[in-house]
């Protein structure tokens, strides 16, 4: 039998529901290479009867949060690239084939594009196709100048074993899907596949969603999460004496949209420095001329309309599900 290369982590937490069908998405695609585990994170419901019941290696603890579950099954596992799934999430049929083939070394981390599906399974879109490419100086610059890149949620990122050890270091993040997405480029090659390997699920217990109650809590939450993480970078990059070259977090076009959308959630007008800043930021963005054009459209009219017309268009524009900018503009109006 061969060694395992890939670890896939299934982290729970009160997803009775859905959490038999990522198990299954793993399992039926009968790869020797894969070990699988999964960690009920002191779930309330009826999760950890259901993960029982799959016969697969599984552990319960205390609940902790999604990077504690996350360690504890990475120290139960010994394959040199992992894949975290958020139990809500699955697999593609064959995806793991394609990801292994891809693999060496030298990558630090791969990601590829998912579909979107609702709490039935059906799919809602594509979402966002991500480019195809191996390469790691353009994504570590882009981090950077930036403090981001394209990359998509949990689910859809495999990284080396090296890269996830900085897990531990994470004390002020409880989600997986921070500090190693930022420090991959730095130690190794970025892989982009644009195949559509994995099943995002949108729906209302999604940790990630933000839109349906435009609440600033989350909002203020991201942006501590921002400044910490990027913080936490220098930190590592001091070494190799790239740390100066990293963008300030006030100065970075992700925290300036955040201020501006917090403003919007706390029932302010965002002040015109900030509607100017981003503005002036979204210009060097590497976003699409239509898609510049919808956010300077949609932060115009945030500034001229009553906060609840506000309100409602963020809630749009930060909803998980399918979006147009007529439907935005529908929303704001």
């Amino acid at each position: 039998m061969k060694p395992p290369r890939i670890a896939v982590v299934i982290t729970c937490w009160n997803y009775e529901t859905y959490v038999a069908n990522a198990i299954r998405s793993v399992v039926s695609q009968d790869c020797d290479e894969c070990e699988l585990v999964v960690i009920d994170d002191g779930s309330t419901d009826m999760s950890w009867d259901v993960i029982q019941r799959e016969g697969v290696a599984a552990y319960r603890i205390e609940n902790s949060g999604q990077r504690a579950a996350g360690l504890y099954g990475l120290e139960r596992t010994q394959a040199p690239f992992v894949l975290f799934l958020d139990a809500d999430d699955e697999l593609a049929p064959g995806s793991l084939a394609t990801i292994l083939s891809e693999l060496d070394d030298d990558v630090a981390k791969l990601q590829f594009s998912l579909t979107r599906i609702d709490h039935r399974g059906d799919t809602l879109g594509a979402g966002t196709t991500l480019e195809g490419f191996r390469d790691r100086h353009v994504i570590a610059d882009s981090v950077l100048h930036t403090g981001v890149y394209t990359s998509p949620p949990t689910s859809g990122n495999v990284f080396r074993r090296d890269v996830c050890e900085y897990l531990r270091e994470m004390d002020y993040d409880p989600a997986i899907d921070g500090l190693p997405l930022f420090v991959a480029p730095f130690m190794g090659d970025i892989v982009s596949l644009p195949q559509r390997l994995g099943r995002y699920r949108i729906h209302g217990k999604n940790f990630s969603g933000l839109g349906r109650a435009v609440d600033p809590a989350p909002l203020r939450q991201e942006l501590r999460r921002f400044v910490m993480r990027m913080e936490h970078l220098r930190r590592i990059l001091e070494p190799t004496g790239r740390a100066d070259a990293l963008v300030r977090p006030e100065e970075a076009y992700y925290y300036i949209e955040r201020n501006f959308y917090l403003a919007i959630a706390e029932g302010r007008r965002p002040p015109i420095k900030c509607f100017l800043s981003l503005l002036r930021k979204l210009q060097h963005q590497q976003y699409p001329l239509k898609t510049k054009g919808t956010i300077a459209a949609f932060c115009l009219l945030t500034m001229i309309l009553p906060n609840r017309n506000a309100r409602r268009g963020l809630a749009y524009r930060l909803n998980g599900g399918n979006r147009s900018t007529v439907g935005l503009l529908q929303a704001l109006m």
